[in-house]
């Protein structure tokens, strides 16, 4: 029951600003860990589940925001779609809402864009209780579109989404993955020569001395590119590739503090205390180290230096800052965004900053 549910939230955003209290936005709670410290009594938006629409033939799915995950990819699944961005679960529980306010992506990221690159349109609820539309369900729509993919990666600190449009993809007729033993420098030049060339590359990985890669797309032009690229061939690509994306991978075991490291595909190795495993061409580096504040700012000034930012991912002492520093200019947008959208500032408080 849509339209009960929807008014149950307006209650709660309303009554929460006239109190003067805040609310906590929440779905399968798979990604509570990702971000400042949570505050604020809970608004649960599991209830408002559903698919709205979906048009195999137009690439476009549009889902309330706590349909699980799972039941958005099966339905794809059964139309040989899929979720380019390939979002991360981090749990049974995961939602859609929660995979687009999260805005996080998986190894095919690099190849075929970020989650926001996606969103077409988006049914939003501000802080006053107002239902907002923006954008629609075609590619070609203009009106409210930079809104709709503003909200990707938001953590629910702009408002509630209650529905979103996203763009899917047809599966790979084909796929391969290959696997490599090539130092960290090697694996990084090697990117970037395929890189600058017409190859079906869909994800990558290098890790202790391994550079895994993954092929995608028409049957010839995958085995033309095996054949290019040699390698070994990986038996159990799709468990390998599904442990890289929830961090489940070995790299990722027992470590009390993760950071991701966000540079320039181009940028060489970057030298700091601790193991590292590398994705998405050279773009997005993983680092096991410490999360208190003389590490962080080591870490943030070596990836600044290069063009790049730092988030404390996982663990370590999130007073430092999950989230780099804004510039000043930068962070007064963000202030006049959230003033616009939640004047009261009722939602998800600190979530961010």
């Amino acid at each position: 029951m849509t339209e009960p549910q929807i008014e149950q939230f307006r209650q709660q955003v309303r009554s929460a600003a006239a109190d003067k209290r805040t609310l906590r936005i929440r779905g399968g709670g798979t990604k509570d860990w990702y971000g400042q410290a949570l505050a604020g009594d809970l608004l649960d938006t599991r209830g408002h589940k559903g698919i709205v629409d979906y048009e195999p033939t137009e690439l476009v799915i549009t889902a309330r925001c706590g349909t699980p995950l799972a039941e958005i990819e099966a339905a794809l699944a059964e139309r040989h779609q899929m979720l380019a961005f390939e979002p991360p679960y981090f749990g049974d529980g995961a939602t859609f809402g929660g995979a687009i306010a999260s805005g996080l992506s998986g190894p095919r990221r690099a190849t075929s864009g970020a989650v926001r690159d996606f969103v077409l349109g988006a049914v939003l609820m501000d802080g006053t209780g107002e239902v907002l539309t923006f954008g629609g369900q075609v590619m070609k729509n203009v009106a409210g579109y930079d809104v709709s993919r503003l909200l990707a990666g938001s953590m629910g600190t702009l408002g509630l989404m209650l529905q979103h449009s996203i763009k899917v993809l047809p599966l790979a007729v084909r796929e391969t993955t290959l696997r490599f033993e090539m130092s960290e420098i090697d694996a990084l030049r090697r990117l970037n020569e395929w890189g600058g060339q017409p190859l079906p590359l869909s994800a990558s990985c290098w890790h202790d001395g391994q550079l895994t890669v993954r092929l995608s797309g028409a049957q010839a032009a995958v085995d033309a590119a095996a054949r290019q690229f040699g390698g070994a061939p990986v038996d159990d690509a799709r468990a390998f590739w599904a442990s890289v994306r929830e961090q489940q991978h070995l790299f990722f075991a027992g470590a009390d503090s993760i950071w991701r490291l966000s540079v320039p595909a181009t940028t060489g190795a970057i030298i700091l205390k601790g193991e590292q495993l590398i994705e998405w061409g050279g773009a997005q580096r993983w680092l096991k180290a410490s999360g208190d504040a003389a590490t962080a700012q080591n870490i943030r000034s070596a990836v600044t230096a290069v063009g790049g930012h730092a988030t404390l991912f996982r663990g370590g002492d999130k007073s430092v800052g999950v989230f780099q520093p804004l510039a000043p200019a930068i962070a007064r947008i963000h202030e006049r965004l959230k003033a616009s959208f939640d004047p009261s500032h009722i939602f998800n408080p600190g979530r961010m900053y």
